[in-house]
């Protein structure tokens, strides 16, 4: 297989990705979320308390454009910034009670956009697809000096109980 072939695997993993996002972003805009909101909105939740600085390297972004993204989630009443304990000049970063029950809402969507992506595979090729990618992402992470906690996303229940077979 050459690298120019639509089956080379780089592609086909670099394809499956993207097209996964552009449903998904298709999906979650009924919800008024851009792609830059839902991003913002998963990290947050999975690392509360979250500084503007750590927000902007989870994010790939320079800290002036999350803290220009920051301060419109917190117009809208999605985020909101505590002091921290020890340094009151770091602010710490909140979901609001509101963006918990959008952030549901979207997590619903996102299982429901893998459940339709995966509906060619059996529920054992789900599992060893799930294992072999995981496998693959442990690698790469550890090629990058990345901790594979830190980047890791929490698999969706349905896809732990596939998983587990």
């Amino acid at each position: 297989m050459s690298p120019d072939d639509d089956g080379y695997i780089g592609y086909v993993l670099s394809d499956v990705a993207r097209l996964m996002r552009t449903v998904f972003d298709r999906r979650v805009r009924r919800l008024g979320l851009t792609r830059a909101q839902w991003l913002m909105l998963t990290r947050l939740y999975r690392r509360p308390g979250t500084s503007q600085t750590e927000l902007a390297e989870m994010l790939e972004v320079d800290r002036a454009s999350a803290g220009r993204m920051i301060d419109r989630m917190e117009k809208g009443g999605w985020v909101e910034r505590r002091a921290d304990l020890v340094d009151r000049r770091v602010k710490r970063l909140h979901l609001t009670p509101e963006a918990r029950r959008v952030h549901a809402r979207m997590w619903a969507i996102a299982e429901a956009t893998v459940d339709d992506a995966l509906t060619p595979l059996s529920p054992l090729e789900r599992a060893r697809f799930t294992g072999l990618a995981a496998r693959v992402k442990e690698r790469l992470q550890s090629m990058a000096g990345t901790d594979v906690a830190e980047t890791a996303e929490p698999l969706p229940s349905r896809a732990r109980r596939v998983a587990a077979l």
